[in-house]
């Protein structure tokens, strides 16, 4: 199937942002890279704003994709929830500029980067409800233990971004094994509080 100009746009200014962060991302730009007129973007978006409320929707966009084919392939919320955080971890890493741009500040009201962010959060809700109904993360609000989760993660992930922590140095941890430190506390915990 060939991508849409809408896709191939929000491709190109995906690989800009990649290359030179927010300031390598123009319009003009995004149109030259993708091959089409220096207009060609404007019939697509608004402003730069608006292209990149939709790279950034697409990427949250992936990153529930790749949730719900974890739970289509294991049915055991252990093994999903510590994949899909370590899957988190690889793509930020992999995209530290996508990763600044889906967790940064937004002045712009878009309803595809809304929906697509509601939507991931929801499944990741789902998963966490699901580990505590099995006794692998401790009861309580499973919206408040899905922040605490994507708390660590992201702060991990900063932090190994702007050379705060790394396994032979500072902090003596990759983001994944603070990840897998958290799940493992989180269980320890959810295992004493059965017993009491």
């Amino acid at each position: 199937m060939t991508p849409s100009t809408r896709d191939t746009l929000m491709a190109a200014a995906a690989e800009l942002l990649d290359e030179g962060g927010l300031e390598a991302v123009t319009l003009r730009e995004v149109g030259r890279r993708a091959g089409v007129s220096h207009n060609a973007p404007y019939k697509h978006f608004a402003d730069k704003e608006a292209l990149l409320a939709a790279v950034a929707a697409r990427e949250l966009t992936n990153q529930g994709a790749a949730l719900a084919a974890a739970l289509r392939q294991d049915p055991s919320p252990e093994t999903i929830l510590r994949s899909a955080l370590r899957g988190y971890v690889a793509w930020a890493l992999a995209h530290p500029a996508r990763f600044k741009l889906v967790f940064g500040f937004w002045s712009t009201n878009s309803a595809e980067l809304a929906a697509a962010a509601d939507s991931t959060r929801t499944m990741l809700i789902d998963v966490v409800a699901a580990a505590q109904r099995a006794g692998w993360l401790p009861a309580g609000d499973p919206e408040r233990l899905t922040a605490l989760l994507q708390a660590v993660t992201q702060g991990a992930v900063d932090l190994a971004i702007s050379g705060h922590l790394e396994a032979q140095g500072k902090g003596h941890a990759s983001p994944d094994d603070l990840v897998d430190d958290l799940l493992d506390h989180l269980r320890a915990s959810a295992r004493v509080t059965s017993r009491v």
